[in-house]
Parts: C-alpha cells; structure tokens; sequence
C-alpha cells in the first residue's frame, strides 16, 4: 500500500493541539512525540508491522512495538524495515517534503524528540506533540544536530 501524505498531514493537523482518545498520552511518561509521530505515518500508510521486538504497531499502551512511541527506535525501523509497514530513508534538508519526519537532538549526542513536518515551503512547518504545536516553524527550534527522514 502506497503511503498517503495527505492523509497523514491532515491528520497530524487535526491531533496537533489535542489527543486522539484510541492512543494512550505518553506526555507524562517520557513524552508523547513518536507516539503522535507514528499516528500521523499510521494515518498515511495504514499499515503495521507485528514483528515481535523489532517491529512497529500500537494495540494498548502496554501492547506495542518499541519504535511506536521511542525516538530512535522508529528511526532504526523506518531506515531497517523491509517488511510490513512504513520504510524510510534519512535524507537532506532541501529533499524533506509534507509527511517526512525530523528528529532533533538537543544535546548533540540522543536523538530525543521527533515532529512531523507538514508544509516544506516558503518554509518547513510542524506539528507535534509532548509540547504540542500545529504549524510551528522548524527555524524555532534550538537543537544541537537534526536528522530528516524520508517516508518512501
């Protein structure tokens, strides 16, 4: 199944400043951004991998895949995965379009916080949760190193 951007941007628009209640906050358990991440890719693809510890799915807040809700294991899925699921490539700045994600990592060494990006020009735009924004732009963010990943 081919990945719908529009289905995944419009549905990061809609979560952007509020929950969807089939998905557990994780805002007070180590944050809740790949978690809205992976809802937004979900959206678009459709899709899950149940692969048992490597794989990407949300049945519970206690029944699902690592890469769901923590940010570097959703980067090793997405780049690693070639099974069920969504695939990624990291890519550059200036390839990033609507329904990429970013991860940044403020401290220079963890890569500890993921967006999801919704509009690439004039400007790249975001939305994202744990501190929840709807169309912020990406120049805001103070970060130490940013990594784009490119949804294939």
């Amino acid at each position: 199944m081919a990945y719908d951007r529009n289905a995944a941007v419009q549905y990061a628009k809609k979560w952007a400043l509020s929950h969807n209640p089939d998905y557990y906050n994780f805002e007070n358990n180590g944050g809740d951004c790949t978690n809205y991440v992976s809802q937004c890719i979900y959206a678009g693809k459709k899709e899950m991998n149940y692969k048992k510890d490597v794989g990407w799915y949300y049945i519970s807040s206690y029944n699902r895949a690592a890469a769901w809700t923590a940010v570097e294991y959703l980067h090793t899925f997405l780049i690693n995965n070639d099974g069920a699921g969504p695939k990624g490539v990291e890519t550059e700045r200036s390839l990033a379009v609507p329904a990429d994600i970013i991860q940044l990592s403020f401290d220079g060494t963890v890569f500890s916080h993921s967006l999801f990006i919704t509009q690439t020009n004039p400007e790249i735009l975001v939305c994202a949760h744990t501190f929840n924004v709807y169309n912020k732009p990406l120049r805001l963010y103070n970060y130490n190193k940013i990594r784009f990943i490119h949804i294939t």
